[in-house]
């Protein structure tokens, strides 16, 4: 018996645009209260008709700076993208887990080229 919880991302947010940061977050959040429960979910992605790195990355990318990666994979399944999506999907992960593998240095290096620009 699969007792996985599924979180549609549309109706989550009430619209197939997933394309800002705050719609992100409520994704994020909901996916966070499950995992911090253990239980195993699925978000689905149908009827989603655009998508973006900035919304995958609050929504997703953020859980690994929460719970560690074999949590990620052994809790949470994406399904409803289509192969350009997952390939997003894929880069965002990907940077999340470089990013919170070392987070002080990633700011200071992204502090550095600001300063740079300024000058």
């Amino acid at each position: 018996m699969d007792d996985r919880i599924t979180i549609k991302v549309a109706d989550l947010i009430g619209s197939p645009l997933c394309i800002s940061a705050e719609d992100g977050q409520k994704v994020f959040e909901k996916v966070e209260s499950l995992l911090k429960s253990g239980k195993p979910l699925t978000i689905s992605f149908d009827r989603v008709t655009m998508l973006i790195s900035l919304f995958l990355n609050v929504a997703i990318g953020q859980l690994y700076g929460s719970f560690r990666e074999e949590e990620v994979r052994s809790l949470v399944q994406v399904n409803g993208l289509s192969g350009d999506d997952m390939e997003l999907l894929k880069r965002v992960v990907d940077n999340a887990k470089k990013y919170y593998a070392n987070p002080k240095g990633y700011d200071a290096a992204w502090h550095g080229e600001e300063d740079e620009d300024e000058q």
